[in-house]
């Protein structure tokens, strides 16, 4: 949805969008981990994966959201679900890190859930569209960017139609969106790794070894990473 979102500089220290008060200071920590991709590409898999075989490493951002929850969504574990007047008092009172809108929903992640995560010393982990990613590459917080890409379209279409949660216009506007982040997570420079994920044990192989490779390096430079 990480969590010391730091500067990436030996030391460094995270430094939020906006006001923070003295009680939201950040300590020293891992980079924070961004997963991007469509809907139905696979990501809930990928990092269902990632936290089974690394329990104490990773802890999840969990986003709020203007959607309605689907069939076997809870509040407060898949997303915070919030009204648009509430959304927009809080991005009114400067609590986000990010926000975007996608597919007439607005997203956000707040900074206090960044700042539970990091209390807990564990590695922050983001899933968030193309407008939170560019958000967070404007500030200096130094995420590890990760795009995970579908097979194509009309897979993707398939994917969607098989959870039966969509209308025929919402999935239309869902594919519309993914394709446009396709096309943004395909950009050469966008991400630091791309993920096709074409077979979904293939591809956790990749993506492990991919963040694990990272989290070494940032140890190497003295950086605690809690593996146990």
């Amino acid at each position: 949805m990480l969590c010391v979102f730091t500067t990436g500089i030996k030391g460094g220290t995270l430094k939020f969008f906006g006001r923070m008060s003295s009680s939201e200071t950040l300590a020293k920590g891992p980079r924070p981990l961004v997963i991007c991709g469509p809907s139905g590409s696979g990501k809930t898999t990928l990092l269902k994966k990632l936290f089974e075989d690394f329990p104490h490493t990773f802890g999840f951002s969990i986003s709020h959201t203007t959607r309605a929850p689907r069939a076997g969504e809870g509040h407060g574990v898949h997303y915070y679900f919030v009204d648009n007047k509430k959304m927009q008092e809080k991005i009114d009172n400067d609590e986000f890190i990010e926000t975007a809108v996608f597919s007439g929903n607005t997203y956000g992640t707040t900074k206090a859930a960044v700042l539970d995560i990091q209390r807990s010393g564990k590695v922050c982990v983001l899933d968030i569209e193309p407008q939170g990613v560019e958000q967070i590459k404007k500030t200096d917080l130094n995420p590890i960017l990760i795009f995970n890409n579908p097979p194509s379209l009309k897979d993707l279409d398939l994917r969607l139609r098989k959870r039966q949660t969509e209308t025929e216009e919402s999935l239309q506007k869902r594919l519309t969106a993914a394709e446009k982040e396709m096309a943004y997570g395909l950009t050469p420079g966008n991400f630091h790794r791309i993920i096709h994920n074409i077979d979904i044990d293939e591809s956790y192989a990749e993506l492990k070894e991919f963040v694990v490779n990272e989290l070494k390096k940032q140890e190497a430079e003295g950086i605690a990473i809690r593996w146990e």
